[in-house]
């Protein structure tokens, strides 16, 4: 039996929860409700005000992805110097909430914050607070697993040379965990993009729609299929072109031979 014979299933999933969608997405962005191909939609969901939305959206995710790489990645250095046993046994602690359903988690976060820190709730501190938490586990995973893999001869031979720590981190470790880097930031840019209920159970009306906000209005409140689907076509464009970026990035700096500083 030939080893394609595995992949059907994969494929047939694919095809019926991926593809099928996407086309979905794609018809109701361009055919109107009298059957006849239309750029309206499109011209609607390019709109100023839409724009700006997504802009916000795009800091927010931006400043999401910066906070959980300077938190995500000292944790994950540390992890790496650590026995591999402790390290896997530290790291079940990052794992484990990730059982527990994501809107629980997202609960939990405003009942925390409702007791212990109500001033807080309905502030984009509280959704950063609900964003970082939820996908800081995306960022540190990646870059252990890059960091776990590192020569240790790299770091014996800076120090040999006489550098100093700073500098063994700066031209040493920092480079080599670049692909985790560029992993960990892809798995976290993309969701939170993306997100809306952090936004809405965590902010409120009080910090700003998120462009996942806008498309789960477009659908579920305005039952505006077409709209929402033109609103997502865009979304699903900068995303990808936001992930080609990032692979480009990382692809030419393995091309120039995987240089240290």
């Amino acid at each position: 039996m030939k080893r394609s014979v595995f992949a059907y299933p994969y494929i047939i999933w694919m095809l019926g929860f991926i593809v099928a969608p996407m086309l979905f997405i794609v018809y109701y962005a361009f055919v109107g409700t009298d059957g006849g191909v239309t750029l309206s939609f499109m011209g609607e969901a390019l709109s100023w005000d839409n724009l700006n939305i997504l802009g916000y959206s795009i800091l927010v995710a931006l400043l999401t992805t910066v906070i959980c790489l300077l938190l995500g990645f000292p944790v994950a250095f540390i992890l790496s110097r650590m026995r591999k046993s402790v390290a896997a046994m530290l790291s079940t602690f990052f794992i484990v909430p990730m059982w527990m359903n994501f809107l629980l988690r997202t609960y939990a976060w405003r009942v925390l914050l409702d007791g212990f820190a109500p001033g807080m709730l309905n502030t984009l501190w509280a959704v950063m607070v609900g964003m970082v938490y939820n996908f800081l586990p995306f960022m540190i995973l990646p870059i252990y697993t890059v960091l776990q893999k590192m020569d240790e001869s790299y770091l014996e031979a800076a120090r040999d040379l006489g550098a100093t720590p700073r500098q063994s981190f700066l031209r040493v470790v920092l480079p080599l965990s670049v692909p985790g880097i560029v992993s960990g930031a892809t798995m976290v840019f993309v969701p939170s993009i993306t997100a809306f209920a952090i936004s809405q159970l965590l902010g409120g009306k009080m910090t700003g729609m998120l462009y996942g906000d806008l498309i789960y209005n477009k659908f579920m409140l305005y039952n505006l299929p077409e709209l929402g689907s033109a609103l997502s076509l865009v979304l699903l464009v900068f995303v990808l072109l936001s992930m080609g970026v990032m692979r480009w990035a990382d692809r030419e700096r393995g091309e120039t031979g995987n240089k240290l500083w």
